[in-house]
């Protein structure tokens, strides 16, 4: 019983974080069709990645970091790490907006 006490709000938070991951790429797929050009989405979301990478954002933090495009928050993680992301890496979105632009061609 104690054990399903502490499993069930881990399990219950992969899955949110999964879903909130699972919205993005969502959001990069709508926005590709949208604008007819999904490759300037992906420059789009690699200079914002450059930018967040290389700039000190004080604002960022664990509580806010899905509130931004990309996380703010990444660094050189594992994939057990990734687990518990809000976004999914930007390297990830890239590749399927660059999917989307060859079936669009």
């Amino acid at each position: 019983f104690v054990f399903l006490v502490v499993l069930a709000p881990l399990a219950a938070t992969l899955i949110q974080l999964g879903i909130s991951r699972s919205r993005e790429y969502l959001a990069d797929e709508t926005g590709g069709s949208i604008s007819g050009n999904p490759l300037a989405l992906a420059s789009a979301l690699q200079k914002i990645e450059y930018y967040a990478k290389h700039q000190v954002m004080p604002e960022a933090t664990p509580a806010t970091s899905h509130m931004f495009i990309v996380n703010p928050l990444t660094g050189a993680g594992s994939w057990m790490m990734s687990l518990f992301s809000t976004h999914p890496q930007t390297e990830q979105r890239v590749a399927r907006l660059k999917e989307q632009a060859k079936r669009v061609r």
